[in-house]
C-alpha cells in the first residue's frame, strides 16, 4: 500500500511537471502576441482541460495588459484555472486580489464560492482519499476558511445560483468539523485533563450542532464533569441526552 501511494504520487509529480513546462519558444510567442490572441489561446487551452497551458496566456495578458478589455474575465479564469490545477495558493491569491480590486461585480458571489471550493480542496489530501485513510485530525483551518466563505456566500447573497450547492458544502464542512472537534476532546480525555475535554466538546455543541458526532460529544462533557466534581453541569447534559438520545448508555 505504502509502495503504491508512493509510486502514485511519483507519477503524478512528473505529469504535473510535464504539463507545467514550457519550450522558449512557447514563450517568446506569449510576449509576441496581441491581447486578443492570448484570450483566446487561453480559452482554447481551457476547452480542452490544459489548464497549465491556459494559465501561462492568462499571467501574460494578466501582467503585459492589466487594462485590456478581458481584464476581469482573464482574472477570473485565472481562479477557475488554478481550482484545476490543484493550486490553492495561487487560487486564494488571485480570489482575493479580485474581491480587494473588484467588491461590487456582478460576479462576486462566484468568487467568494470559488474560494469556499479552493479551501476545501486545500483541506483535502487526495492520497489519503485514494487509499480511504481517515485524517480527521489534520489541522481544520482550511475547512474553517471553506465554511467561513460558504457561510458568507449564502448570508450576502442568499438568491445566488451557488447558495444551494455552498449549503450543501456547509454540512459536510460541519461535519467534518465537529468530527475534529470530538477527536480532540477524546485526546485530552487519555491525558486526563478533563476540562480541556469538556470545552473542546462543548464546541460540537455551540458551533457544530446538529451532526452525526454530537451524541458522542454529549457523552465527553458528561464523562469530563463527572471527572471534575460538577455534579450540577454533568446532570444538565444528561438531560439534554435523555432528550435527544433516550437509548444511550449513560440515561438507561
Amino acid at each position: 500500500m505504502h509502495n503504491f501511494a508512493k509510486g502514485a504520487a511519483v507519477a503524478l509529480l512528473s505529469l504535473a511537471l510535464a504539463a507545467c513546462s514550457s519550450s522558449p519558444e512557447d514563450d517568446i510567442e506569449l510576449t509576441k502576441s496581441s491581447p486578443e490572441v492570448l484570450y483566446s489561446q487561453a480559452r482554447t487551452s481551457m476547452e480542452l482541460g490544459n489548464y497549465s497551458k491556459a494559465v501561462r496566456s492568462l499571467e501574460a495578458l494578466d501582467s503585459r495588459y492589466p487594462f485590456g478589455p478581458h481584464k476581469t474575465q482573464v482574472q477570473l479564469d485565472l481562479i477557475y484555472a488554478y481550482y484545476k490545477l490543484d493550486d490553492p495558493a495561487s487560487g486564494i491569491a488571485n480570489i482575493d486580489r479580485f474581491i480587494r480590486l473588484n467588491p461590487t461585480h456582478k460576479d462576486i458571489d462566484y468568487v467568494y464560492y470559488m474560494r469556499g471550493l479552493v479551501n476545501m480542496q486545500s483541506d483535502n489530501y487526495m492520497f489519503h482519499d485514494m487509499l480511504n485513510i481517515d485524517r480527521t485530525d489534520r489541522d481544520p483551518k482550511a475547512a474553517q476558511d471553506a465554511f467561513k466563505d460558504f457561510d458568507r456566500l449564502i448570508k450576502s447573497y442568499p438568491n445566488s445560483k451557488y447558495a444551494a450547492d455552498a449549503q450543501k458544502r456547509m454540512q459536510f464542512l460541519k461535519n467534518r468539523l465537529a468530527k475534529y472537534s470530538v477527536a480532540v476532546a477524546e485526546y485530552y480525555i487519555k491525558m486526563n485533563a478533563w476540562s480541556a475535554a469538556a470545552v473542546r466538546a462543548q464546541t460540537v455543541m455551540e458551533s457544530y450542532p446538529g451532526t452525526p458526532h454530537t451524541e458522542r460529544a454529549l457523552e465527553i462533557m458528561a464523562t469530563a464533569y463527572e471527572e471534575l466534581g460538577q455534579e450540577q453541569l454533568k446532570e444538565h447534559v444528561l438531560l439534554v441526552m435523555q432528550s435527544n438520545f433516550p437509548d444511550n448508555q449513560l440515561v438507561k
